[in-house]
């Protein structure tokens, strides 16, 4: 294959470190952490790898997982001098990028930028009135439109559609990229290029578990949340891809021959359910895989499928991730969820009758629920926690991401709580909630939010209930594990509400 004459810098620039370490990789919810979890991205590195593959000079650089500095992440640049580099990005780093973007074209004048991530996918057209980026992608799938923009700036053809650039002085609509192609087409990510696991959860390989992210799908087939930024920006409703059965286990059994690699968290926004997931099971077994290897992945409630959960535990599947959201009828249903909360408790036991874990996600602040409807949520999930009925609960505040249904809800409504713009994306970081709540203050708020972390995990029946589970020395490390993401968590969200608070 003919090396193209285009040297390429897929990335992450350095970010704000004032507040923590920003997580930007493979992340729905932006936050920032002391004790970051570098989530493998597996998307971006796909694109690093398809170009890769396709003959492209490739460099991969995440200066946030190097935390490097400004003025390092510039002599990068200057030592390697790429053609074009390719930004990963949300809205509360976007107007870090955007003074980036400032500073490395008044050094790198002819270097190229592209910008990617669900909130350009929003508002493609402000970047351009913000900053010198030269183009905008529209959608979600980086790698083959990546692919497709390099061969035509090589063979000085017109740029692809999903694109915005300038033209003389006139931005360019490029609407919306439109994958044409099966995902089966995209080479697995390049580990070692990627430096997967050099940064990328070295946590698990302390622990003795070689752990990888892998996606078997983009994104959620259920695609009506109307709070998911990747469903509405990047991924909107009928646009989900799946990967076939084979190609997805053809990747297990690449990463565990390979790599040596024990556990499998699948990122996929919900894993296919049905034919597909019965398919990608017979895979796991017959193969063999399924005693080689722990998988986990994304579902939602309501599936209610006892034979297919006991086939997932036979095929080596480990832990099942849950957006319980809230214990509020009303709440559930303008979430568009088509959950009532009466199944959850009774799914909740037929996963646990079937030997998996049950990891819930719940989120409050959301402007229509009162205090007593945010307590009534932390009620329910310390009823399945303490009773073995869930294991693993993560609570944040509702963060309406510019560009989704519920941001064009709170601009309508104007929820945004007193001083605080749609436009300050910056504060969209979960450091504090951005919407009004009818008799909740935002310290109540984030009291009651950060109150899972010691009512629900440092309370006697759980831990009771935990510690009956521990068989093995894998499961005291498991165990050690969650108590140091524990112990990150309330540090992380440990606040002094005279700072976080003023406006």
């Amino acid at each position: 294959m003919v090396k193209k004459k285009l040297k390429v810098l897929v990335s992450y620039p350095p970010a704000d470190y004032s507040k923590g370490i920003a997580q930007l990789g493979q992340n729905r919810q932006f936050q920032y952490f002391h004790n970051p979890t570098f989530l493998y991205p597996v998307i971006p590195a796909t694109a690093a790898t398809m170009l890769k593959v396709n003959g492209y000079d490739v460099i991969w650089k995440d200066a946030i997982a190097e935390q490097l500095t400004e003025q390092q992440y510039f002599e990068y640049l200057n030592k390697e001098k790429p053609d074009l580099i390719a930004i990963d990005s949300k809205a509360p780093t976007i107007k870090i990028y955007w003074n980036f973007i400032e500073k490395a074209k008044k050094l790198f004048p002819k270097m190229k930028v592209v910008l990617m991530g669900d909130h350009v996918s929003a508002f493609p057209d402000e970047s351009f009135k913000n900053s010198k980026v030269d183009y905008v992608l529209v959608g979600g799938h980086y790698d083959f439109a990546l692919l497709e923009l390099c061969n035509a700036l090589i063979n000085n053809e017109k740029i692809p559609k999903g694109f915005w650039y300038k033209e003389k002085g006139k931005i360019i609509n490029g609407g919306r990229h439109q994958l044409t192609k099966s995902l089966d087409e995209a080479p697995f990510p390049d580990r070692e290029l990627t430096k997967c696991f050099e940064h990328y959860q070295k946590e698990y390989n302390i622990c003795g578990r070689p752990f990888a992210y892998t996606m078997t799908g983009r994104d959620c087939w259920w695609g009506k949340c109307v709070f998911c930024v990747w469903n509405s920006n990047l991924f909107p409703k009928g646009t989900f891809r799946s990967r076939t059965p084979k190609n997805a286990a053809d990747e297990v059994e690449m990463l565990v021959n390979k790599y040596g690699v024990k556990e499998i968290f699948d990122d996929c926004g919900t894993i296919t359910i049905g034919k597909w997931l019965n398919d990608f099971c017979n895979e796991l077994i017959a193969r063999g895989l399924n005693k080689k290897v722990d998988y986990s992945c994304n579902m939602r409630f309501g599936y209610r499928n006892l034979k297919d959960y006991n086939l997932m535990k036979k095929a080596g599947f480990r832990l099942l991730k849950f957006g319980l959201e809230s214990a509020n009828q009303k709440t559930l249903q303008m979430l568009d969820k088509d959950v009532d909360v009466s199944q959850i408790i009774d799914e909740c036991k037929e996963i646990k009758k079937a030997g998996l874990i049950v990891h819930l996600t719940m989120m409050v602040g959301y402007p229509w629920e009162t205090k007593e409807d945010a307590l009534n949520t932390l009620k329910l999930a310390k009823y399945l926690m303490h009773k073995g009925y869930a294991d693993i609960l993560q609570s944040t505040v509702i963060m309406p991401y510019p560009g989704i249904p519920m941001w064009h809800q709170a601009v309508e409504n104007n929820w945004f709580l007193p001083g605080i713009s749609p436009y300050d994306y910056e504060k969209y970081d979960m450091t504090m909630p951005l919407l009004k709540t009818p008799d909740a203050t935002p310290e109540e708020i984030m009291e009651i939010c950060d109150s899972i972390y010691t009512k629900v995990f440092l309370h006697p029946n759980y831990i009771y209930q935990h510690f009956k589970k521990i068989k093995s020395m894998q499961d005291i490390k498991y165990t050690l594990r969650g108590i140091k993401a524990v112990a990150g968590h309330i540090m992380d969200f440990a606040r002094d509400p005279s700072k976080q608070f003023s406006h």
